[in-house]
C-alpha cells in the first residue's frame, strides 16, 4: 500500500473519518480561516475536517469520559488533519525564527498529516473556551506543559488555569492521546513512530 494519499482522495477512503460524523464535539479549525498565527486561511478549497478512523474513535472516548465528568462541557476540535502541503506552508512562515520550534519538520512530518494528531480545548457549558492562561497557538514558554508548575509558583498563570489544563490532560489521556511539552492543546493519537512507519501521510 502507498504510504501517501492525496487530499483529494481522503473522503473516498475507508481510513479516514469527517469530524461531523463524530456526535458531541464543536469544531473551529483555525486554519481555514484568518484566526491563526499566520493570518490567513491555509485549508480552502480542501476540507481538512477529518481524523484517521482510530483517532476518531479515541476522540469518541474523550467525549464519553467528559459527559460524566463535567456536564454541558464540549470538547472543542481546533485543528484534526493537517496536510503536508499545510504543514509546509506553517514551516515556511516560521523560517529564519526561533519558533519554528513549534512545528514538525515536514521532511519528517507532522502527526496532524496522519490524522493521527488533534489540537483541542474545552467549552464551558456557555459556549466560552476555557481558561487555559494562553490562547491556542500561543508561541511563549506559558503554553509549555513542562513549564506550568513554575508559571503557577511565580503567579504567572493561576491554579484555576492549570486545572483546566489537567481536565484536558485527563480526558485525552485516559482515551489513549498523548501530549507533548511544549503546547497544551496538541495531542498525538499513538507513538509518534508507530504513526510515521504505519499510516499514511496525507499530501
Amino acid at each position: 500500500m502507498k504510504h501517501t494519499v492525496a487530499s483529494e482522495d481522503i473522503a473516498g477512503s475507508e481510513e479516514f473519518r469527517h469530524l461531523s460524523t463524530i456526535a458531541g464535539i464543536a469544531v473551529d479549525l483555525r486554519y481555514a480561516g484568518a484566526n491563526n498565527f499566520v493570518g490567513r486561511d491555509l485549508y480552502s478549497p480542501f476540507d481538512c475536517a477529518w481524523l484517521h478512523r482510530d483517532a476518531a474513535a479515541a476522540l469518541e472516548q474523550v467525549v464519553a469520559w467528559l459527559a460524566p465528568q463535567r456536564p454541558g462541557y464540549t470538547a472543542l476540535v481546533l485543528d484534526a488533519l493537517r496536510p503536508q502541503r499545510v504543514q509546509q506552508q506553517l514551516w515556511e512562515a516560521l523560517a529564519g525564527t526561533e519558533l519554528q520550534m513549534y512545528l514538525a519538520n515536514p521532511e519528517r512530518g507532522s502527526i496532524h498529516s496522519f490524522g493521527m494528531a488533534l489540537d483541542i480545548t474545552i467549552l464551558d457549558e456557555e459556549g466560552h473556551e476555557l481558561d487555559m492562561g494562553t490562547g491556542f497557538d500561543d508561541m511563549t514558554d506559558r503554553s509549555h506543559p513542562a513549564l506550568e508548575m513554575q508559571f503557577l509558583a511565580r503567579g504567572e498563570i493561576t491554579a484555576a488555569q492549570v486545572a483546566n489544563r489537567q481536565l484536558l490532560r485527563d480526558a485525552m489521556v485516559q482515551a489513549g492521546f498523548q501530549g507533548i511539552t511544549t503546547e497544551w492543546w496538541h495531542y498525538d493519537c499513538g507513538d509518534r513512530n508507530v504513526v510515521r512507519q504505519t499510516f499514511r501521510r496525507v499530501l
